[in-house]
């Protein structure tokens, strides 16, 4: 049997130079998760530094801050989603996902099951 065709997507957003895309939205949700960049980056398999940089040129390209930093002290040092941080990563994701759904309608159109 032959398998079946797929499709696939990569969705970025521009601003001058690249500015969101998957990877930067996977580092915010998973630093909305782990409350901690340096920990959102090692899951990742990424630098501190590196993931550090990608947040600063973003947040430079969009104007706005995306994260909440932190130091450490008694409780310890942290980051966290600013709301207009959220409200990227939400649009991003609404708007990738809706591409991917009008993608996947189109491919049965065209292609067929």
């Amino acid at each position: 049997m032959e398998e079946k065709l797929r499709y696939s997507l990569c969705v970025r957003l521009f601003r001058g130079e690249k500015c969101f895309g998957p990877g930067i939205a996977e580092l915010l949700r998973r630093v909305d998760g782990a409350r901690s960049l340096r920990a959102a980056a090692a899951e990742m398999g990424m630098a501190y530094s590196k993931a550090w940089r990608i947040i600063k040129e973003c947040e430079d390209a969009l104007g706005m801050r995306l994260l909440h930093s932190t130091t450490g002290g008694h409780g310890g040092g942290g980051a966290e989603l600013t709301p207009g941080g959220r409200d990227m990563l939400e649009k991003y994701e609404a708007f990738a996902g809706g591409i991917d759904a009008e993608a996947g309608r189109l491919m049965g159109e065209i292609f067929g099951d």
